[in-house]
């Protein structure tokens, strides 16, 4: 289903934003429900589910946070994201300083969190059972954790030199956070550590260290915009503007070597990209110019460039109930890429046909012609 990704004919997004989109998020728990932020501080929210049966249907907005609403944010909003586990409530920062917690019923701010400088990120863990920190990136070099249950902005966690671009926390140890910044490095946090900082992502893998000893680690020849974990939290993915990406062994800090070529990176702020769920092989979905890439993340191969958008993508967001991508780009678009129907193959052909087109079985059965499922 992802290698047949396609611009869908039938499924638009209703068109809302009056200025590019910086960021999306769908919920985790049903999938259904989809957030966008854009540079002009709206937020819109969209029910992506197909409630007209019809095969061509536009996927409505339920509701915004519009230029008149007393609490929007006065700046660019650069992210967005559900809480994790429900969707009565969701959260955006922005360039105005500030981090909204907001109650998505009433689309009244619960919480308001004020910072020194302008929000590039932020991040709340899906799997945290034992705190709900959000971990902050700002232009200034401390990684501010904010606590909803306490509502302060107590925990400040210091080590970056310049400001810190993108956090992630891992989807697999719910204290580990992961946080890459303007001066070119990638940090993992454990952040019930006094002194926090777990290891310092080098590129090199210590090779060349030794003979400069006094150059710190860096894990980008550049400012390093973007991080994105492999679901299983065994692997992070870093994008830097030196026109890279690389995979990491997020246990040992090890750089795995992984070529990908030259992944064009002009953005001076945050990056949002994402990656596949249960395929095999897996895959990262990378902002590239106008377009999107899809790479094997464990090979390196660029399999597709998703094409479509007028302007720059922003932002990309997959729905993993059916493998579909969501991209939001500076042209005030947001397209939905769905899986192509494919014409069934007689078995004797299917079965010689190359690996990489064998689909995890787990999705082999699970698209439905009539859109039942949504």
């Amino acid at each position: 289903r992802v290698l047949s990704l396609e611009l869908n004919k039938d499924r638009d997004v209703e068109r809302i934003h009056g200025s590019g989109i910086n960021t999306l998020d769908i919920e985790p728990v049903e999938g259904r429900y989809m957030l966008s932020g854009g540079s002009d501080g709206v937020i819109v929210l969209y029910d992506l589910e197909n409630l007209s049966r019809k095969p061509s249907y536009t996927c409505k907005a339920l509701c915004s946070v519009g230029r008149s609403h007393p609490d929007v944010h006065r700046f660019s909003v650069e992210t967005v994201q559900w809480y994790p586990h429900d969707t009565g409530m969701f959260t955006s920062s922005s360039f105005d300083k500030t981090l909204k917690i907001w109650d998505t019923n009433t689309l009244q701010p619960a919480d308001v969190f004020h910072f020194e400088g302008t929000v590039y990120s932020h991040h709340m863990s899906p799997v945290a059972t034992k705190h709900c920190l959000i971990a902050v990136g700002t232009k200034s070099p401390k990684v501010q954790l904010c606590d909803l249950k306490s509502g302060s902005c107590s925990h400040i966690l210091q080590g970056h030199r310049q400001e810190v671009l993108a956090v992630s926390w891992s989807p697999r140890h719910e204290y580990i956070l992961a946080t890459a910044s303007a001066d070119s490095r990638v940090k993992l946090w454990d952040v019930r550590r006094a002194s926090g900082c777990l290891s310092t992502l080098d590129q090199h893998n210590g090779e060349k260290s030794k003979a400069a000893s006094e150059a710190a680690s860096t894990a980008h020849n550049g400012r390093v915009n973007g991080l994105c974990y492999t679901n299983d939290g065994l692997h992070l993915l870093t994008i830097g503007t030196d026109d890279r990406m690389r995979l990491w062994n997020s246990s040992t800090g090890e750089n795995t070597l992984v070529n990908y070529g030259k992944v064009c990176n002009e953005s001076r702020k945050g990056l949002k990209f994402t990656v596949s769920w249960g395929c095999n092989p897996e895959f990262a979905f990378v902002p590239y110019g106008s377009t999107i890439a899809v790479y094997t993340i464990f090979t390196g191969e660029l399999i597709t460039m998703l094409r479509g958008h007028y302007s720059t993508v922003n932002c990309c967001i997959l729905q993993p109930n059916f493998q579909e991508l969501y991209s939001g780009s500076k042209d005030c678009n947001i397209l939905a890429w769905i899986p192509g129907l494919r014409e069934p193959v007689p078995d004797d052909i299917s079965e010689k046909s190359p690996p990489q087109q064998h689909l995890n079985p787990a999705y082999e059965d699970a698209w439905s012609s009539s859109d039942d499922e949504g």
